[in-house]
């Protein structure tokens, strides 16, 4: 292959990692696409000479860096919970302005309805609300997610990992044999297959894990 035709590849490729990255959500990923777009095009900016363009790139990609090695290096992060009452007003108004991501890409289904013997628990990361996770206990030992919703930018299932684990103070001191859920989408449904639910066989649609 012309050792040009190469080179104008690489510039497209670079071109397009930088406008994945500024899509972004995660931090994390606009990161590391965004050091490897910088990367790209500080190559074809040598091979076209341009050494404007060359050092710009060596900057953005040592900025990438020093950011990445932030992120990765950061102290651990400290999770919390908050149990609030159903019928909190914040709640109802978080729930209200995410309303269009949760029916729309996650849990078409989900409507909220308070109800006093539901469990509501907003996921605190570094005392942010990153997460807010709904449900009810039933009279088998079960727990039933009702909705389990995660920020944009919190999205790097940390937050799952912790809510799912066994002894989480999400439960407080009624902790349930098994956790379930119904999967409104295919999104919801590959969220909880990382989280390590398993579809019941008798129940399709349905998920379950024991803690």
């Amino acid at each position: 292959m012309d050792s040009d035709l190469v080179l104008e590849i690489v510039g497209y490729v670079a071109s397009g990692l930088i406008i994945v990255s500024i899509t972004q959500k995660s931090i994390l990923k606009l990161r590391v696409i965004g050091l490897v777009g910088a990367i790209a095009f500080l190559i074809y900016s040598i091979g076209i000479e341009a050494y404007p363009i060359a050092v710009v790139n060596v900057m953005a990609a040592g900025i990438h860096a020093w950011y990445l090695r932030k992120l990765m290096c950061r102290k651990e992060e400290t999770f919390r919970v908050l149990h609030v009452l159903p019928e909190s007003k914040y709640l109802q108004d978080f729930i209200e302005f995410y309303g269009s991501e949760i029916q729309g890409r996650f849990q078409p289904e989900f409507v909220y309805s308070p109800n006093p013997e539901q469990t509501a628990v907003f996921v605190l990361r570094d005392m942010v609300p990153a997460g807010l996770f709904i449900g009810e206990h039933a009279a088998d030992g079960s727990f039933q997610v009702k909705l389990d919703f995660v920020i944009p930018q919190y999205r790097d299932f940390k937050i799952g990992k912790y809510v799912y684990a066994h002894g989480s103070d999400v439960w407080a001191s009624s902790e349930p044999t098994c956790v379930w859920a119904e999967a409104s989408s295919d999104d919801h449904a590959k969220y909880l297959r990382r989280m390590g639910f398993v579809q019941r066989a008798a129940q399709p649609g349905t998920y379950a894990v024991a803690l």
